[in-house]
């Protein structure tokens, strides 16, 4: 069977150990050793482990960052409505979370390397903040196109949708079902329908 190149195994393999032992534990050294490739080949590809992150939360998680652009770009276009936007925007955002905490939250226990990570963030023009950007900027779009209330707040709104979203991603473990209280969809359908009802038009 032919082998994946090598991009695509330092991926995977940087995928299942942030997974398993977190983003602050998985070595450029261990990665490599499990994509099976040396150190040097690793950093051919990637400049920094952050870079690795990044590429791994772009190209492994649920893709909640190219939704949101797409949305931003045709604001009211077609037959979908706000609300039935902001539920897929909802799905997603939960997967994305559920998926990404396990990964990053090793950092919180090691302060000075979590500030590092930040730093490579900030230089890299991404971070935690960007989908409440993005969603910000989608219901600015539909605030112009008449379909959400011109009063409406517009940065908070998205924040409550995705820290909902967030919240769901850890809150439930410690309950006697050990998950949320509802399915994925009812969850989704249910955060944008309640959020319409404060900024809908």
């Amino acid at each position: 069977m032919e082998q994946k190149p090598a991009r695509v195994r330092i991926i995977d393999a940087a995928h299942q150990l942030m997974l398993t032992i977190g983003l602050a534990r998985a070595t450029t050294k261990e990665i490599a050793r499990a994509a099976g490739c040396s150190e040097a080949a690793l950093y051919k590809h990637f400049p920094s482990k952050e870079e690795l992150f990044v590429a791994v939360l772009k190209e492994r998680l649920p893709r909640l960052n190219p939704l949101l652009k797409r949305l931003i770009e045709t604001p009211g276009v077609g037959e979908r409505t706000v609300e039935q936007n902001l539920t897929e925007i909802a799905r997603q955002a939960a997967l994305f979370y559920e998926q990404s905490f396990p990964i990053a939250a090793s950092l919180y226990a090691e302060p000075r390397l979590k500030e590092r990570h930040n730093a490579a963030m900030r230089e890299l023009g991404t971070g935690p903040h960007m989908p409440i950007r993005g969603l910000d900027a989608y219901l600015r779009s539909e605030q112009a196109a008449g379909r959400v209330r011109a009063d409406a707040d517009t940065y908070a709104a998205a924040s409550l949708l995705l820290g909902a979203c967030a919240q769901r991603a850890f809150a439930y473990e410690a309950t006697e079902g050990g998950g949320p209280p509802q399915p994925l969809d009812a969850f989704a359908a249910s955060v944008a329908r309640t959020l319409m009802r404060g900024v809908g038009a």
